[in-house]
């Protein structure tokens, strides 16, 4: 994936109402690129230390389950946000949503 198309990518996601966040990290949680800026900078760091430790385990558990089997989409729903890893073969895009409000779609 170019970088461009990574942009375009990012930029498309973060316009969806309920998105607050987006990482992208390599699979040993290096930050690629982020929309968690100065006081948010935390935050980001915390998420691009943890999930992809537990996409990794995600991951195991696919593959030993059905070792022909591979993680595709791993979502995480909370009471306060939801979290959606998508992995690929170098990076892991993590997007942070909140709770959608009653009757809103996916736009």
């Amino acid at each position: 994936m170019s970088d461009v198309d990574i942009e375009d990518t990012i930029n498309r996601i973060k316009n969806h109402k309920s998105v607050q966040g987006i990482v992208i990290v390599n699979h040993e949680g290096t930050i690629t690129r982020t929309t968690y800026l100065n006081e948010k900078k935390e935050e980001g760091d915390t998420i691009a230390k943890s999930i992809p430790i537990l996409a990794q385990k995600a991951r195991s558990l696919v593959r030993d389950l059905d070792p022909t089997n591979d993680l595709a989409f791993l979502r995480i729903k909370s009471k306060q946000n939801e979290i959606l890893i998508a992995p690929d073969k170098d990076l892991l895009l993590i997007v942070i949503q909140g709770p959608k409000k009653q009757g809103e779609d996916d736009q």
